[in-house]
């Protein structure tokens, strides 16, 4: 029987054998359907394709018990933000600075006790931090004392989900911080004070890192708790600052495990599946990922790509605990290259990782051009893997 997209991902989610391989990709970049698609949205480049969609509602709601409310002075959200959450201890105030290569903005996050700053700079494809928010260890003091806490609006969630229906998946993922994050708590933290900085200071000066860590933590565990009831499929966790092209397995066990394990838990006591996002080398930390108990893997970004991972093992070593979502290689098989070549390499992650079903095929992560004979052919030989009875 031929499934609904939104059947086909949610049973390889659950590690079951959907009809034939869940085809999807990680986020449809808006450089992309405007370079190459006239600015079509990301569903209809999902239907025009056939692919098993996704939706990403991203639905805060301030927490009355904190006398938070929705910022009053920020203006639309951006690609996957949320309406930001203020106080009145907890203000965030923005200026673009003119004459600069690229948009350039400065932040400044208001509180009784002073302000910190931020800049962004920004081009077609992405944002990136150009002054980080942490510039000394105290400046983690005010962000303890005074940041707020959205909470996840299941109303709206519900809402948004009932209205997207089988059409696809319906993804999230848990807080960033404001302005500029990650969504797990060390990746949130290479945000804020640079990751080079946090990994130095591992060794300098540990106790600091893990009351950063804990502070960030606390607000990640209101929004878990909060997401009881929400009608999600999938809540993304994690982040590229966490894989093993990054920091050590020692580090990782030291410092990522036992924050995130935390949410993750509480993730799960609400009802919700977590897919943790690990864009980079993932093979040293393959069972610690796993041991924190996530339901789903990703990247799973190939050698050729500056990954590290062999869909063969971690099917073979993880595949019975999680769900593997991504192993496509998109820098050589979207562009540059035959459409013979792209259904070959569609292939040979259905014959690696695709046995007994629980494997999702993506791109690793993000891409921004593409041949759209490759991206045709990518999804019709996804289509034609088909699980036998």
């Amino acid at each position: 029987m031929t499934m609904t997209h939104r059947e086909r991902l949610v049973t390889a989610l659950r590690r079951e054998k959907p009809d034939r391989l869940p085809v999807t990709t990680h986020h449809v970049m808006s450089y992309f359907l405007d370079h190459y698609l006239e600015g079509i949205s990301s569903q209809d480049f999902f239907e025009r394709y056939g692919m098993d969609a996704i939706t990403w509602p991203v639905l805060h709601k301030p927490d009355p018990a904190r006398a938070e409310y929705f910022d009053p002075h920020q203006g639309v959200p951006g690609f996957l933000e949320a309406r930001r959450v203020s106080s009145d201890q907890w203000r965030i105030e923005e200026e673009e600075i003119p004459g600069q290569p690229g948009r350039t903005m400065r932040y400044r996050f208001v509180t009784p006790r002073g302000a910190l700053t931020m800049m962004t700079q920004s081009n077609e494809q992405t944002t990136w931090v150009t002054e980080p928010l942490i510039k000394h260890k105290r400046d983690i003091d005010l962000v303890g004392e005074f940041v707020t806490h959205p909470l996840c609006d299941v109303q709206a969630v519900n809402q948004a989900s009932r209205e997207y229906g089988q059409r696809g998946l319906v993804r999230s993922h848990i807080p960033c911080f404001d302005v500029f994050g990650q969504p797990g708590c060390w990746q949130d933290a290479c945000c804020l004070y640079g990751t080079e900085q946090m990994i130095l200071a591992t060794y300098d000066d540990p106790a600091w890192v893990h009351k950063f860590l804990d502070i960030l933590l606390q607000r990640k565990k209101a929004y878990a708790q909060s997401m009881a009831g929400a009608e999600f499929d999938l809540i993304e966790f994690g982040g590229g600052s966490a894989s093993s092209t990054v920091i050590s397995p020692k580090m990782f066990e030291a410092f990522v495990a036992p924050y995130d394990s935390q949410v993750i838990a509480l993730a799960h006591q609400a009802g919700q599946r977590i897919v943790y996002h690990t864009c980079g080398g993932m093979m040293p930390i393959l069972d610690q990922l796993a041991a924190i108990e996530p339901d789903a893997i990703e990247t799973l970004t190939p050698p050729a790509m500056g990954g590290d991972v062999n869909l063969a093992e971690v099917k073979r070593r993880v595949g019975d605990k999680v769900c593997l979502i991504g192993g496509f290689d998109q820098f050589h098989y979207f562009v540059d290259c035959t459409p013979e070549d792209t259904r070959a390499a569609v292939r040979r992650c259905f014959e690696e990782a695709g046995e007994g079903g629980g494997f999702i095929l993506s791109p690793s992560d993000h891409f921004f051009d593409a041949d759209l004979r490759l991206i045709e052919a990518y999804a019709d030989e996804a289509k034609r893997c088909v699980y036998e009875d």
